[in-house]
């Protein structure tokens, strides 16, 4: 179902979910936000999709925010962002397993949502960042949660704190990459991962993969407490800063 710059395809069990705007290097949307999270949600009571894939093609994953559309966002009207943040709660409330397959680069919410997956595979040219520190922000999508928890204190500050920049072979060691394989070939990795859970009971997945997880409840409040802050954030000198000497480098 092309659908814009969100393609989601059904087969075998499988919903594969593809980042399509390439011109932007998959750059998000609110309306690609909208679109994931109707992916995600729709699949969870239908028993014909036993496990969901991300990707982004082949050479790039996303770019995060499509930074341009954030700026021109209202920020005293937190609804002008909320797509957003239902995506995030679609991640966090959403109980099949979810395959990414990251061939090129990761950045802000690209490598958040990695650890809202249950298997990540990524080629040897990924990158991965989450540099909101650079714009005077915080984390969201629970990665002030996940991210320690996934790969340790002193690599989450790193990634988080100092805007650190991970490859594939250090986010491998870092325990949030399962497998890394040649360019081009992670989305037919990623095939060959679901069709193995596909084969698996789905109700003993289901309650593996929910004694595996944090509560969705917790989740969901660190969401919230991260987007309160991150919305203080935005009013910030730094913030304020950060985007104008964007916005500025646009216009030359």
């Amino acid at each position: 179902m092309p659908n814009g710059n969100i393609i989601v395809t059904d087969e075998r069990g499988t919903r594969v979910i593809t980042l399509r705007r390439p011109g932007k290097k998959n750059a998000i949307t609110q309306n690609m936000y909208r679109e994931m999270s109707r992916a995600i949600d729709t699949a969870q009571n239908n028993p014909d999709i036993r496990c969901m894939i991300v990707t982004g093609g082949s050479g790039v994953f996303t770019a995060g925010d499509d930074i341009e559309e954030f700026i021109k966002a209202d920020a005293s009207r937190p609804e002008t962002l909320s797509d957003g943040a239902k995506f995030l709660y679609s991640l966090a409330l959403n109980v099949k397993p979810i395959i990414a397959a990251v061939d090129g680069a990761s950045i802000g919410i690209g490598t958040v949502m990695l650890f809202h997956c249950d298997y990540v595979l990524a080629s040897n040219a990924a990158t991965f960042s989450a540099p909101y520190i650079n714009l005077g922000l915080v984390p969201v999508g629970a990665a002030s949660l996940l991210v320690p928890s996934t790969m340790g204190y002193q690599r989450a500050f790193a990634m988080l704190v100092m805007g650190r920049s991970f490859t594939a072979a250090e986010a491998h060691t870092a325990g949030f990459v399962n497998t890394v394989v040649s360019p081009g070939h992670t989305e037919v990795e990623a095939r060959k991962v679901a069709r193995d859970i596909c084969r698996l009971p789905a109700e003993a997945v289901a309650t593996s993969r929910k004694l595996l997880r944090a509560p969705p409840e917790e989740l969901t409040r660190r969401i919230d407490q991260e987007s309160h802050l991150f919305g203080e954030r935005l009013k910030s000198d730094e913030a304020i800063a950060a985007f104008n000497a964007f916005a500025n480098r646009k216009k030359r």
